[in-house]
């Protein structure tokens, strides 16, 4: 082979490394920066792309997928003085790699910083009993100020999510005393509600069933009273047919109203309580007759009836 075959060989070589030098395969999910002479012409997206040998290069490459950084613990006194230990979790993704790389050095560290600060300048204008009941407000907020002072990097801030607010443990215990305290006053607050509720039923219960019974009383003295006031017109008609009777002649209506009468003393008697064997003459024709008095006035009243 001759020195100028050799020289040939040597150029096509020389041009194959140099076009395999410019051909770059970027990875799904990332973005490279190419830079000429040291500055910044433009980005890489995801594929197959061709760059100038010796005059491009590879700048930065940049992860553009979804990102989840972890903020260490850190101690932070509240407005009430309480000191509690907070940790957070931080997720983001860059959308701008150009603004991600030459805007910031090392984007991962000052974000961290970042959220560690406002962590701190967020929790600190709390008290505890806010830091412990509004988590998801504090969450809105550390969002709302990170993902703004972010902005000028490249970086949308999706979620940041406090893990957990840990106070000491002298206060985790003077706090459950002040929970059971609390526990046990609603517990005889609902004891005496209940035994309040109770009496005041039991004085309604009582209250309706003397009411009831007044009224029930009331019915019937007035229905006692309307059977004594028909008893009473009864028998003054009774006594009226009678008189009339006697006035007439008519001995039948004298008779019917001493058997009546009779007939009543003998039930009484009967009736006493003081008497428990009655042992009395009587004319057992004296009876017969006024019941047959009693008959013929009866009689004679059907009659009228009839003729009239």
């Amino acid at each position: 082979m001759t020195g100028f075959e050799i020289v040939v060989l040597l150029i096509v070589v020389l041009a194959v490394v140099i076009v395999f030098m410019g051909i770059k395969q970027v990875p799904q999910g990332n973005e490279w920066t190419v830079e000429r002479f040291g500055r910044y012409t433009h980005t890489l997206r995801p594929g197959l792309a061709v760059i100038i040998p010796f005059i491009d290069r590879i700048g930065v490459k940049i992860n553009m997928m979804e990102q989840v950084l972890d903020i260490p613990s850190q101690e932070i006194i509240s407005r009430d003085n309480a000191m509690v230990r907070v940790d957070a979790v931080v997720f983001f993704q860059v959308i701008d790699a150009a603004k991600s790389a030459y805007e910031v050095r090392n984007l991962e560290y000052a974000t961290r910083n970042l959220t560690m600060t406002n962590i701190r300048t967020v929790l600190g204008a709390l008290d505890l009993d806010s830091m412990l009941s509004q988590r998801d407000q504090i969450n809105i907020k550390l969002l709302h100020v990170i993902d703004e002072a972010t902005t000028p990097w490249g970086v949308k801030v999706t979620r940041i999510e406090i893990k957990e607010v840990a106070p000491p443990k002298d206060l985790v215990d003077s706090m459950a005393r002040q929970m059971k305290a609390e526990r046990e006053k609603r517990a005889l607050i609902l004891e005496a509600e209940g035994l309040r509720q109770s009496a005041i039923l039991k004085a309604e219960g009582e209250k309706q069933a003397a009411i009831l019974s007044a009224e029930g009383k009331k019915e019937a003295a007035f229905r006692d009273a309307e059977a004594r006031e028909r008893l009473a017109q009864a028998e003054a008609k009774a006594t009226q047919f009678v008189s009339e009777a006697i006035a007439s002649g008519d001995i039948q209506a004298v008779n019917y109203f001493v058997a009546q009468k009779y007939v009543e003393a003998i039930a009484q008697i009967g009736t006493a309580d003081n008497s428990k064997l009655v042992l009395m003459p009587m004319e057992t024709s004296g009876i017969i007759g006024s019941i047959a008095g009693i008959a013929e006035l009866a009689k004679e009243s059907f009659a009228n009836k009839q003729s009239s």
